[in-house]
């Protein structure tokens, strides 16, 4: 359209649109810096480690360098043997989350350990993370000092998995889903121990009018909620770009996957939200009873780095055999092409023949990372392929694994 030819009403309207999404971006970027600047988002690992212990084939040889996120996986992957494990994060946050539990695991007890992180929340929780303190460095000490209140039973989410961001959002999401309403509560812990598949799916059946109201699916859409579950922009554009419904549309058929395609038995990643807590039977390893023991007794192991992976690698340059990147390229290849290209040649810098790669995307594909660089590792896209379509977490769009070439 000329815009000579246009009415004013139309050429405003020409000009308000740009506008508009102009100030939704820049608000979703304001959100996303501040959440990420002085949040733990975290508090739970998003990524199913069941998944990557398969492709990963970690042994006694392995040394791992990983984004730390919750650091549950990193724990997961020590019951594999793995020598050392590197976990880096550039949120202090984080860190701090795995030194409260690597505390617990040489100086508490299993009880206490699940109290904390299995159920949410405890009446003794001042009592257990007293003992953890000493134990801690400074920066740890200091953040769970002034955040004990997260595993208080009468606060007023009552779990330490309502807290920190996407613990907010969920909690948020939880509130809109119930609407004060037992008769949601009572239809969520039938679907969560229906007795088999069938079962299982007629009830996700009876609950996905009750999941997806106006309510939720606004909340969806939100930069805000994007931003306290850790999804910055770019990977909401890739998301946007890949689905026919856009990002709500995304969601719903993902989480409808994970809820009727695989056994809600053993998925703990929403169990955690949707009831505060994980049970004995549906919980990550690290809070199984039998892992204990060989866990307190590896911790050690698990190292942690606060600074960007690239910054890890040039301080501590070693020839590692995995490296797990969870999905934090996607905001690299938007943002920084330049810090996305140091990166790869750091990672190469410091593998080997053969070193093991995983990622995450929120994109169908790999093509975010330049053409050459993918040149250098043979991916597995059929594995993953397959793989994918199991993920108890269902959220990311795909997966990616590989190994340097020889």
């Amino acid at each position: 359209m000329h815009t000579s030819l246009a009415s004013p009403s139309a050429t405003a309207a020409v000009h308000a649109a740009p506008s508009r999404r102009t100030l939704r971006k820049r608000l979703h970027d304001y959100a996303f810096r501040k959440v990420h600047g002085s949040t733990l988002i975290y508090n739970t690992c998003w990524e199913d480690p069941r998944l990557d212990r398969e492709v990963m084939r970690i042994d006694s040889s392995s040394r791992i360098a990983m984004i730390t996120s919750a650091g549950c996986n990193a724990l997961d992957y020590l019951l594999d043997d793995a020598a050392e494990i590197h976990a880096v994060d550039m949120n202090p946050r984080q860190n701090a989350l795995v030194e409260l539990k690597r505390a617990l695991f040489e100086h508490a007890t299993h009880d206490d350990l699940f109290a904390l992180l299995g159920d949410g929340s405890t009446a003794d929780y001042r009592a257990i993370l007293g003992a953890a303190r000493p134990h801690m460095p400074d920066y740890a000490r200091t953040y769970w000092d002034r955040k004990a209140r997260y595993f208080d039973p009468a606060a007023q989410r009552g779990s330490f998995y309502y807290y920190g961001g996407s613990g907010l959002a969920a909690w948020f999401l939880r509130q809109a889903i119930r609407r004060g309403r037992r008769s949601t509560d009572r239809l969520v812990r039938e679907f969560l121990d229906a007795p088999d598949h069938a079962t299982q799916r007629a009830l996700y059946a009876r609950l996905e009018p009750e999941v997806w109201t106006k309510a939720t699916n606004w909340l969806v859409r939100q930069p805000s909620t994007m931003a306290l579950l850790g999804v910055p922009r770019p990977q909401i554009k890739l998301i946007m770009d890949s689905h026919p419904r856009g990002l709500t549309g995304f969601v719903q058929d993902k989480f409808r996957h994970a809820m009727s395609e695989l056994p809600i038995g053993d998925n703990y990643f929403w169990r955690v939200y949707m009831t505060g807590r994980y049970s004995r039977e549906c919980c990550p390893n690290y809070l199984r009873r039998e892992h204990f023991a060989t866990l307190a007794s590896r911790v050690r192991r698990l190292r942690l780095h606060t600074s960007t992976l690239s910054d890890f690698l040039r301080r501590n340059p070693a020839e590692y055999t995995h490296f797990v990147l969870l999905d934090h390229q996607d905001w690299l290849a938007a943002h920084d092409p330049a810090a996305l290209r140091e990166e790869w040649d750091l990672i190469f810098a410091n593998s080997r023949p053969g070193t093991r790669i995983l990622l995450r995307s929120a994109g169908l594909d790999l093509g975010f990372i330049p053409e050459d660089i993918r040149a250098r590792v043979a991916w597995d896209e059929a594995t993953c392929a397959r793989l994918h379509a199991l993920d108890r977490v269902g959220t990311y769009g795909s997966m990616h694994f590989g190994e340097v070439r020889r």
